[in-house]
């Protein structure tokens, strides 16, 4: 199934059973789901989430609950900046300089509390939390289609502040946890535990995640938007 039929089927359905929830509709986006409080507490039952003091998080709302959780446990957050925009493109959460943790794991208030850094600043991370439009057994992701995950990940890799070593992870509803073949490319990272409400998977994700910035594919356009890829091509 190609990966755009397979997310308007997943929005269509999560809209349909009454499941997505605000923001409305879940087209076009990291949809929401009914259950996410009890998906990020699998995810925060799990050895992997435990052992981990860094971790890095996408900003969308089902995984409000997953960066709550962390801060709360004394784990430090980050957050990339929208679409890396900044050479400082990356948001800190350090629990210990928030004081208002509700507020601070928001998409607006991440943006008032954090601290921007770039990626020579950041501590190496123990987990990635990505958000999905539809994962299946293998560890295939499918997000929203603009490439941003894993080119974050591919940054942090040219920095050594990821490996072949770090979790990654993702809490989605029972719906977006497919059956489909999910086609990839070797950009694309794997998903290694799946958390829904219901349960904690353990994927057949490969061991081997992306070795770093594939430049071949970068289009001249995202080089011109990003700072921080133009600073790593010099």
């Amino acid at each position: 199934m190609e990966k755009q039929e397979l997310r308007e089927r997943v929005w269509d359905e999560l809209e349909e059973s009454g499941e997505a929830r605000f923001p409305y509709p879940p087209h076009g986006r990291i949809p929401n789901f009914n259950g996410a409080d009890e998906a990020a507490e699998r995810l925060a039952a799990n050895e992997a989430w435990q052992e981990a003091d860094v971790i890095k998080s996408n900003p969308d709302s089902p995984q409000l609950p997953v960066r709550r959780a962390a801060l709360r446990q004394g784990k430090t957050v980050y957050m990339a900046v929208p679409r890396l925009r900044d050479e400082k493109c990356f948001l800190r959460l350090d629990p210990a300089e928030i004081e208002d943790i509700d507020h601070a794991t928001t998409i607006g208030g991440s943006s008032e509390v954090g601290v921007q850094v770039g990626p020579d600043e950041m501590e190496p991370i123990d987990l990635i939390v990505s958000g999905s439009v539809a994962v299946n057994d293998e560890g295939a992701r499918v997000g929203k289609g603009e490439g941003y995950s894993d080119l974050e990940f591919a940054v942090l890799r040219e920095f050594g502040l990821v490996d072949d070593e770090t979790t990654t992870v993702t809490t989605l509803h029972e719906t977006q946890f497919v059956d489909e073949v999910i086609p990839t490319t070797p950009q694309d990272v794997p998903i290694q535990r799946v958390c829904t409400p219901k349960r904690d998977v353990r994927t057949d994700a490969p061991s081997e995640k992306p070795s770093g910035i594939a430049w071949g594919v970068l289009t001249e356009e995202r080089m011109n938007e990003i700072p921080i890829l133009n600073r790593l091509k010099r």
